[in-house]
């Protein structure tokens, strides 16, 4: 009854919507993320980010959007700088996640005016998400999917092996920039939901955990939706019970989810 009692608020509608298309999008560029081993490139991507924030503060224009620019530039930089023999991988990704938390600082305290709460990007609060933001997150997910499922063999070659996707006549290079820039993007558009801190685990937790039952790319795209889709449902009655965070409860409980997981499969291993 609880569940059906709160269905009736429309934050709450908007909440589980974007949650769903939140999950799906995640669950296919994690995917990418995870079995290219890009998780800590997606993390100064992140954090980047946030300097892209706080220019569009101190512009006033939009926050998200700026966000976004600042993002896919970013990964682009950190692509190309990765790519370079005389930078190393992680000396470049420091370069933007710092720079970009550094920008974000200066521009939010030097804003005219009264400064917007910014622990609302830093935390998330999915609550609040509007339609726009739903409608982002719709286009999204329909655009990644269509991406993968058109073109899913060559970017399944050039997460797994660069040089035989060139041998095979690929265009990787296009290839890679082009999945930055929407890792970029959906790391944007999951901002409200679970903030800058907490971003890059809704993008690796539901794919680890999907990998425990399979290695097949295309199904831990599958289980990874479903388990985003799990998580996002328990963390928001979670959030909504003990009046906590909605971001940190989502992602507590996609870690539940793979502990438990991990701790049955372990016991029925054990048992055989």
């Amino acid at each position: 009854m609880e569940l059906l009692d709160i269905l009736q608020y429309t934050f709450f509608q908007h909440a589980l919507l974007g949650s769903l298309f939140a999950s799906i999008a995640c669950g296919i560029i994690g995917t990418y993320i995870v079995t290219r081993r890009l998780v800590f490139i997606s993390g100064g991507i992140t954090h980047a980010s946030f300097g892209g924030i706080g220019l569009g503060v101190y512009l006033g224009i939009s926050p998200i959007l700026s966000a976004a620019v600042f993002s896919v530039l970013s990964a682009f930089g950190v692509e190309w700088l990765s790519k370079r023999r005389d930078m190393r991988e992680d000396s470049a990704i420091a370069v933007f996640w710092t720079f970009g938390m550094a920008i974000g600082i200066i521009f939010s305290f030097l804003a005219p005016g009264f400064a917007p709460d910014l622990s609302s990007y830093l935390f998330g609060n999915i609550l609040t998400i509007t339609r726009s933001d739903i409608w982002v997150l719709a286009v999204l997910s329909a655009l990644l999917g269509l991406l993968f499922t058109l073109f899913l063999r060559p970017i399944v070659y050039t997460a797994f092996d660069r040089e035989f996707a060139r041998s095979q006549g690929l265009p990787v290079t296009v290839i890679e920039y082009g999945l930055m820039m929407f890792i970029a993007l959906t790391i944007v558009a999951c901002l409200r939901m679970v903030g800058i801190v907490l971003a890059i685990s809704l993008l690796t937790i539901p794919q680890m955990t999907a990998n425990l039952f399979t290695n097949s790319f295309r199904r831990i795209i599958g289980l990874s939706i479903l388990i985003a889709c799990l998580s996002c449902l328990g963390g928001l009655l979670l959030s909504y019970r003990y009046n906590v965070p909605s971001g940190a409860s989502i992602i507590f409980f996609s870690i539940l989810i793979y502990a438990g997981c991990k701790v049955g499969k372990l016991l029925l291993r054990n048992r055989n």
